[in-house]
């Protein structure tokens, strides 16, 4: 059960509805987030939920079954749009496209990729700068010193900057230089980073788990959205399986069934998806029937140079051709 409370309730009337709660065998979770105070009510005895919707100081009342309850659609049923600022919003209604390399590399490549999006329309700028690879002979990232000059060129042509963050430690230098914080497949489950997530008030990008399962990642979602930050897009970037074919499974089942049971925006990585170049497109223009509400893919001026992932980096030019078509695909999707 989901209560939300009046805004600037009385301390009083809170605790009279807590005790109220309480005496019906329920135990109640107190969520403050950006946008409302919240009470989640967990317990097992059936009720009318009216004799605590009555209550003074009550705003609103849902039941949800779910495990997951602030980000079900059955208590939301209009969907979550993020601002980003400057007039840049994820969310159902329009679609997003994020893209730049997987990693920083240079200030040159930073401008090369800005100049690049800004010809193409494109608001949201992706790229790493803390790299989890699997080899740790890898190039890992340039740390801090690239996300500042990431940031300082992408602010001076009014691009949003989207980078992962990896330990709860990096949130607090990183969070005046990043948009979105993107938590990267391998730290989904990573609970006290989704905590302090939840508490830094900065939009996040989670990622599903290598192997994880839908229910997973809404479980995931639900750690930072109860930890106070309601500003959540969720991403399909495909599951590790046994096919050698191509990187992992793209799973785009997860695209309509994420969108009934969830109002958080969802956002499919192809590039991580399918992790070849030559079927980014199809996998990209796929998503947007599957019904996503944004792409986030890498591209660099010279893939076959790119310091990680360049084996599913598009150029620029079948960049260019690529936000084209997910705009008509897009277009043609809500005409239907």
């Amino acid at each position: 059960m989901i209560i939300q409370l009046q805004q600037g309730i009385p301390a009083e009337l809170k605790e009279n509805i807590l005790k109220q709660v309480k005496e019906i065998g329920y135990k109640a979770n107190e969520v403050q987030t950006q946008e409302a105070h919240y009470l989640v009510a967990i317990g097992k005895k059936d009720f009318d939920i009216r004799h605590i919707g009555q209550l003074p100081g009550v705003a609103d009342i849902h039941r949800v079954s779910e495990e997951y309850k602030l980000i079900s659609r059955k208590w939301r049923v209009q969907p979550t749009r993020i601002d980003l600022g400057d007039g840049v919003v994820v969310g159902e209604g329009s679609f997003s496209i994020m893209a730049g390399p997987c990693s920083i590399e240079s200030e040159a490549q930073i401008e090369s990729v800005v100049a690049h999006l800004k010809q193409n329309n494109v608001k949201i700028m992706r790229g790493g700068v803390f790299k989890p690879r699997s080899s740790p002979y890898a190039f890992r990232g340039m740390g801090m010193d690239g996300l500042k000059m990431f940031h300082r060129i992408c602010r001076e042509n009014d691009i949003k900057v989207i980078t992962e963050v990896m330990q709860v430690s990096q949130i607090e230098e990183m969070i005046d230089y990043v948009d979105v914080f993107q938590v990267g497949a391998r730290n989904s489950q990573n609970f006290n980073l989704l905590d302090s997530l939840g508490e830094a008030q900065k939009p996040v990008l989670l990622k599903r788990g290598i192997s994880g399962t839908i229910e997973e990642l809404l479980q995931a979602a639900e750690y930072i959205f109860s930890h106070g930050n309601e500003k959540i897009m969720l991403c399909e970037r495909g599951i590790r399986s046994y096919e050698g074919a191509y990187r992992n499974v793209l799973d785009l089942n997860a695209v309509p069934v994420l969108k009934e049971k969830t109002h958080l925006p969802v956002i499919v990585d192809p590039s991580h998806g399918i992790g070849l170049r030559d079927y980014v497109e199809s996998m990209s223009l796929a998503a947007v029937m599957a019904g996503a509400d944004g792409v986030i893919y890498e591209t660099h001026q010279t893939p076959e140079k790119a310091f990680s992932d360049a084996q599913q980096t598009v150029d620029f030019q079948e960049s260019a051709k690529l936000i084209l078509r997910m705009r008509q695909a897009y277009d043609l999707r809500e005409s239907f």
